[in-house]
């Protein structure tokens, strides 16, 4: 069973769609057999809202399920309405980004490609601090508490279950100074420190690489069971896509592995870095 509470609700949302699916009805049919709304059928379908154990129970033997797998869904429901540790921060974390963070700690594939700012999950406090401090209108408290859950973030990183982690970077994001050079240095310095974990990967996207199939960051998850499929996430300043269709994920897979083959090697990449630190340390 997946482990945070945003990874129960997906699966339980996913298992009870298959299941309308597969007694070939609609939404608005099965809440008519049980005095619903049609609506409220496809919220608990696509995870927009808390889903009752009781309501579970009720679809389940409408549909004519066994009792282990009504006993498991109802058991998802109950889980998914407990509270994930990076919640308690409160407006340091926005809700749409909430949702990205509980399914973070639950992937074992995560892919990334950065093209502005370095990877969140490689950050130091000062460099996170800095983008959280110039890049929105929070107020002290909240800015620590994003930052405090950055860094939080980064102990999956280092988990016995760690994801396997695979990160290409713009050189931009490389040479682009945040805040100043000292905290550029300790920064690229982090970077070199984290790709030793041996379930992670970074490659730079160098200038002179030409075209490449990208026009902006995204993130790719995976997660260890066969009935959760792979996402695509994209955010920006004020909200998040989560794109989960297998067109999406096709597409955004080729365009990864498109800029893997255009980035240097992890080795070459690590030089790269390298001489970057030893440029920020005259």
């Amino acid at each position: 069973m997946a482990g945070s509470p945003t990874a129960r609700r997906r699966r339980l949302s996913i298992e009870l769609k298959k299941l309308r699916e597969k007694s070939a009805l609609t939404c608005a049919q099965v809440g008519q057999a049980l005095d619903w709304s049609g609506s409220k059928v496809n919220r608990m379908e696509t995870g927009s809202g808390r889903v009752q154990p009781s309501d579970v129970d009720a679809l389940c033997r409408f549909y004519g399920t066994s009792d282990e797998l009504r006993d498991f869904l109802k058991s998802l429901a109950r889980e998914a309405k407990t509270r994930g540790w990076w919640q308690v921060h409160g407006a340091g974390v926005p809700e749409w980004f909430n949702i990205y963070i509980g399914l973070e700690q639950d992937a074992s594939t995560l892919r990334q490609y950065q093209c502005e700012v370095l990877p969140g999950l490689m950050q130091t406090e000062a460099y996170a601090r800095e983008l959280h401090t110039t890049g929105a209108h929070m107020s002290a408290e909240d800015i620590d508490r994003a930052v405090r859950v950055r860094l939080e973030r980064q102990e999956m990183l280092t988990r016995p279950d760690a994801p396997e982690a695979w990160f290409v970077v713009n050189e931009g994001s490389v040479r682009n100074v945040i805040g100043d050079r000292e905290i550029m240095r300790e920064q690229l310095e982090k970077i070199l420190e984290v790709t030793e974990l041996p379930s992670v990967t970074l490659q730079v996207l160098p200038f002179d690489s030409g075209t490449y199939p990208a026009t902006g960051s995204f993130t790719m998850l995976g997660f260890p069971a066969p009935e959760d499929p792979d996402l695509v996430y994209r955010d920006g300043i004020t909200d998040a896509v989560y794109l989960e269709g297998e067109h999406h994920v096709r597409e955004y897979t080729r365009a990864f592995d498109g800029l893997r083959a255009a980035a240097l090697s992890p080795q070459r990449s690590a030089r790269l870095v390298q001489s970057v630190v030893k440029e920020y340390s005259k």
